[in-house]
């Protein structure tokens, strides 16, 4: 009787863990383990900074050929549209300080469709096919919310083809972090090891502006990621470098992709040619607007 007792007693208690569907006995899963990263290369915040200033100061001119793909993102009662535009072949033209002309084209039959330049304080863009031409200043805020591709300017390609030196009143910090990555291709999953390099700029009395957030991959010690920031401490742009390829320029990203959060601007680049220090005349960073165009200026 006692033995019946205690089997009886056992199977009352096991049967509501078992209703639960709870199990007395632990279970084992096979979960992908990140692989750790290999040549890893390290240094001091300063020597960061410093080659990052390096490659900054010699740097006088760049020329690149790529292929841009457009995109406009619009979200309206809480949904999101993309719009893609048709991909343009285009030639970007870049003269320190602040110089910049880009003008893209209809691949194989060439019709323009767009035309951009500036001096540095002012810039012109044309658009043929729209029989317009918009003109302002380099700092303008005045946009088109109906026509975001007419918000294009100078700022965005020349914040995103080379990564700036450091201004010398800038501060900066620099934190040591590590991001996993997934391997669609291989099915695993890898450890990066980074430094996010912070820059500030000191505003009157104690208050510091982020400035940008530049991401370096530890293996190459290249910029993987900007973030970039306006004067008034918001996001405005967002930089994704990849696929680092030997160009006659040396060593550069043939992927580059633009982010504007605010106009719901994205630009897809792919890099087929990177030229640095080849002659580039004023002339050359002149448009010249078309005839019977309409022209838009901006305040």
């Amino acid at each position: 009787m006692k033995i019946a007792c205690r089997a009886g007693g056992a199977a009352a208690f096991a049967l509501p863990i078992l209703l639960a569907g709870c199990s007395l006995f632990p279970t084992t899963r096979r979960l992908p383990a990140p692989r750790p990263a290999t040549g890893v290369q390290s240094a001091t915040p300063q020597e960061l900074v410093n080659e990052l200033n390096q490659r900054w100061a010699a740097l006088d001119t760049m020329t690149a050929t790529v292929e841009i793909q457009a995109s406009e993102f619009k979200v309206a009662d809480g949904v999101q549209t993309e719009t893609d535009f048709p991909s343009a072949r285009a030639n970007i033209l870049m003269r320190k300080p602040k110089m910049l002309r880009v003008f893209g084209r209809v691949p194989v039959i060439g019709t323009e469709l767009f035309d951009m330049a500036s001096d540095g304080s002012r810039f012109t863009l044309v658009i043929p096919l729209k029989s317009l031409a918009i003109e302002g200043t380099n700092a303008v805020t005045e946009k088109d919310p109906k026509h975001p591709m007419y918000n294009l300017r100078p700022d965005f390609f020349l914040d995103a083809i080379a990564v700036r030196g450091l201004e010398p009143n800038d501060e900066f910090m620099v934190v040591n972090d590590t991001e996993t990555i997934e391997d669609a291709a291989k099915k695993h999953l890898y450890l990066e090891p980074e430094y996010v390099l912070s820059v500030m700029r000191p505003k009157a009395g104690n208050e510091k502006l982020p400035v940008r957030v530049v991401t370096f991959h530890r293996d190459d010690m290249m910029p993987y990621d900007q973030d970039i920031y306006d004067t008034q401490g918001n996001l405005e742009t967002q930089v994704i470098y990849g696929n680092y390829t030997e160009f006659t320029a040396g060593k550069y990203p043939s992927r580059v992709i633009i982010k504007r959060p605010k106009e719901g601007i994205q630009l897809v680049l792919t890099v087929e040619d990177v030229k640095e220090n080849v002659a580039l005349s004023d002339s050359q960073f002149q448009v010249k607007i078309p005839e019977g165009a309409t022209v838009r200026r901006l305040k």
